[in-house]
């Protein structure tokens, strides 16, 4: 008789009673309300956290995918200038480029500084002279054109300017932009300037304001005379099918060649700008973790309060026979609770942000009335968001990571908790 009324019940772990403890916890009453409200900041510091962390490191890969699409999208992958000697053979050059395997275009170019000037207003430009068909296969151009057309372009002595610029010089399709080279015929009196007007036949649009802004495409028969080269090019831009493996086909464009040529790839002409982009990623990432990290703590301080503010419930729970292993999970599911939820509403909350960037931008653009991610300043025209899955899953798992640490020094307390110690003061 006496060993069966001795005999202690043992309940599974996660048993009903300790998930109905853990959410009565939550739910505090007006004289604990101080720490239902360190727990409501608790879980909007990790919400917030991890929103704000999948919205940043969403735009950052956007910013990066877009600004490398238009920048591989206009200028190639490997420039191959020359050596020795002037590129005075570059069809039979780019003719044997193309037949590289994995070489989509081998487009010759005469590159060259110019002011672009109107009545209104002026503006500097870089000038390329580039051969229609190739001017249709950078398709960055030619499926955004905008007014005009790149019809016959090779025939006349038109020329394709950006969006920005048009504007700029307030400016349209078949109006007349005059381009000043500083370096054109050569008099007793020195080198003159040479000013010419062209017809504008078309208007292109990026979505790049560095591009639109300072680009202006004319044929390369033209340019050649405008450049005083008479046979040459400037060099040779060569696009292939994955920039990724550029490595791969430095060699075989080299032996192609078949002269003297120095190459430079997409990788050397940028690397400053993607290091300084990959830097500001890394340090973002860095900041908004600490974040995170900061409103983990907030779980650990009012996991404490709690603690002892239920200090007189533990004692009770004890002599009623829960276990140390009980009263340590009825705690780490309060705190987990907490960490949990708040990541995964903050993970919808920064997905659906991210999927809206543009039209929240805008929104915000006119509530304020100003301009916010002015292109001048962040070069693209829109505000890009490429969700990364394996990023946004690592941050998910660090959240709840945090969120569960932050649990255990807290709920090892209160199982430690001695219940003669609780209970002599009551």
């Amino acid at each position: 008789m006496d060993e069966t009324m001795t005999e202690t019940v043992q309940t599974a772990p996660f048993a009903p009673f300790e998930w109905m403890l853990s959410a009565r916890y939550l739910r505090a009453r007006r004289k604990e309300g101080f720490i239902s409200v360190i727990a409501g900041f608790s879980f909007l510091g990790i919400m917030l956290g991890v929103a704000t962390l999948i919205i940043v490191m969403a735009v950052m890969n956007g910013f990066r995918k877009e600004l490398l699409d238009k920048i591989l999208g206009l200028n190639g992958h490997i420039l191959v200038q020359p050596l020795e000697s002037p590129l005075t053979d570059w069809k039979d050059v780019a003719d044997r480029i193309s037949q590289v395997q994995g070489i989509r275009l081998a487009a010759p170019v005469v590159d060259g500084q110019a002011l672009a000037s109107s009545p209104w207003n002026a503006s500097g430009v870089l000038v390329r002279g580039i051969r229609s068909d190739d001017l249709n296969n950078l398709t960055s151009i030619a499926k955004n054109i905008k007014q005009g057309s790149l019809e016959g372009f090779d025939d006349g002595q038109g020329v394709a300017i950006g969006r920005r610029l048009a504007d700029q010089l307030s400016l349209h399709a078949g109006d007349s932009i005059t381009l000043v080279a500083p370096k054109g015929a050569v008099t007793p009196m020195g080198t003159t300037p040479r000013i010419k007007p062209y017809k504008i036949v078309a208007v292109f649009e990026i979505g790049m304001s560095e591009y639109d802004l300072g680009f202006v495409f004319m044929p390369l028969a033209e340019a050649q005379a405008y450049f005083n080269r008479s046979n040459d090019v400037t060099s040779i831009e060569v696009f292939t099918t994955n920039p990724d493996k550029i490595d791969a086909f430095r060699k075989a464009v080299t032996e192609a060649a078949g002269r003297p040529v120095f190459l430079v790839d997409w990788r050397q002409r940028n690397s400053t700008f993607f290091n300084a982009l990959q830097v500001e990623r890394n340090v973002m990432f860095l900041i908004l973790t600490m974040i995170v990290l900061v409103a983990a703590l907030n779980i650990v301080s009012g996991l404490i309060m709690l603690v002892k503010d239920k200090g007189s419930d533990i004692a009770i729970l004890r002599t009623m026979g829960a276990s140390q292993g009980s009263i340590m999970r009825i705690f780490l599911i309060t705190g987990a609770s907490i960490g949990v939820v708040g990541t995964l509403v903050g993970f919808f909350v920064g997905l659906v942000i991210c999927l809206n960037i543009e039209s929240i931008r805008q929104f915000l653009s006119w509530l304020t009335s100003t301009e916010l991610f002015s292109p001048e300043l962040y070069f693209l025209s829109k505000l890009p968001a490429e969700i990364d899955v394996g990023e946004t899953t690592a941050v998910v798992i660090m959240a709840l990571t945090l969120s569960f640490l932050a649990t255990l020094y807290p709920s090892w307390r209160a199982a430690r908790l001695d219940p003669v110690e609780a209970l002599r003061y009551e």
